[in-house]
């Protein structure tokens, strides 16, 4: 009986230890929205401001402003979306949302993609189109990966596939707004209905 109640201290420990060194509260359902939202705005951009064969669309056109402004707008819905769902569960779940676990969370996930977006925007001034999808997708994936040991380990997984998409992607020029929407659309909405149904409906 001692060697059991042993061994349940020890389990007990173990995972108050992991639960202190890693943000567990993420959102399945946030990472369904995210792709949602990638894929409307997919669809707007291809329906109404996707060139058209043979055109471009240069760093200083009109259509160029409006497809950056859909971008943001994915970007800030996915995450306004992600700490609402977020803070939801961890309240639910009575756990911290801000705590130094958080904070190198974000770090680790930023730091590879503040880079990426700077590098892109330079590749872009200097008139360097076919590479943005994939450039994109590559330092996505890396962010994922980096951030990966501060979370549910197995976003990890979304990480690798992003980054293996972004490379095949590089290895295919003029496919990168579809392989954009695999990524950050489809991959995404599969993802989080994973975590959704196995740790919250589970």
């Amino acid at each position: 009986m001692e060697s059991k109640k042993y061994l349940d201290d020890l389990s007990g420990i173990k995972e108050l230890m992991s639960r202190s060194s890693r943000f567990i509260s993420l959102s399945g359902l946030s990472g369904i929205m995210a792709g949602i939202y990638a894929l409307v705005g997919a669809v707007l951009t291809y329906v109404y401001f996707l060139p058209k064969e043979g055109e471009y669309v240069t760093l200083h056109s009109w259509n160029f402003k409006i497809i950056i402004g859909i971008l943001i707008a994915v970007a800030a819905l996915s995450v306004v979306t992600a700490f609402l769902l977020t803070s939801k569960k961890a309240k639910k779940n009575n756990e911290k949302i801000w705590d130094d676990t958080t904070k190198r969370l974000l770090v680790s996930f930023l730091v590879p993609l503040v880079a990426g977006g700077i590098y892109i925007l330079i590749k872009l001034n200097s008139q360097h189109y076919g590479l943005t999808g994939s450039l994109m997708l590559i330092f996505y994936g890396l962010a994922l990966i980096n951030a990966s040991k501060y979370t549910i380990s197995n976003i990890k997984y979304l990480g690798y596939t992003e980054l293996i998409l972004g490379l095949i992607c590089a290895a295919l020029p003029g496919y990168g707004f579809w392989f954009w929407i695999i990524g950050f659309g489809f991959m995404h909405i599969i993802y989080g209905s994973l975590i959704y149904f196995k740790e919250e409906k589970g």
